[in-house]
């Protein structure tokens, strides 16, 4: 078992400050939620592109569109005063997700029989 004060236990004397960290928690919860389903809704446009890619045989990634979006973020994300870096991470992140699915998209065969590329 554990013993060490945890923030809930250290805070118990001051209802005020838990229901605050309640409250916060709530609004971070919220905030996932809505992320989650902006980035459902981001893949649904990307598994789109992905298809047009495929039937028009363009590749699954496109470097120079990458970099400028990189940038674009960059300049959002000082802008809204958090960490350049972890934006650039993050949409690293989904970047190599997307080209992910558009190479299995190109992948699947095409419903005349012929690959997709």
């Amino acid at each position: 078992m554990n013993d060490q004060p945890t923030a809930e236990t250290t805070l118990v004397g001051d209802e005020a400050a838990l229901e605050r960290l309640r409250a916060l928690r709530g609004s971070i919860d919220n905030l996932d939620a809505a992320l989650v389903h902006l980035l459902a809704e981001r893949f649904k446009c990307t598994q789109q592109v992905g298809e047009l890619k495929a039937s028009h045989n363009l590749p699954p990634a496109d470097p120079a569109r990458e970099a400028d979006q990189i940038a674009r973020l960059r300049r959002l994300a000082a802008d809204a005063r958090l960490d350049p870096a972890f934006a650039e991470k993050f949409l690293n992140f989904i970047i190599d997700e997307v080209v992910r699915h558009h190479r299995a998209i190109a992948a699947r065969p095409r419903q005349d029989g012929a690959p997709a590329s």
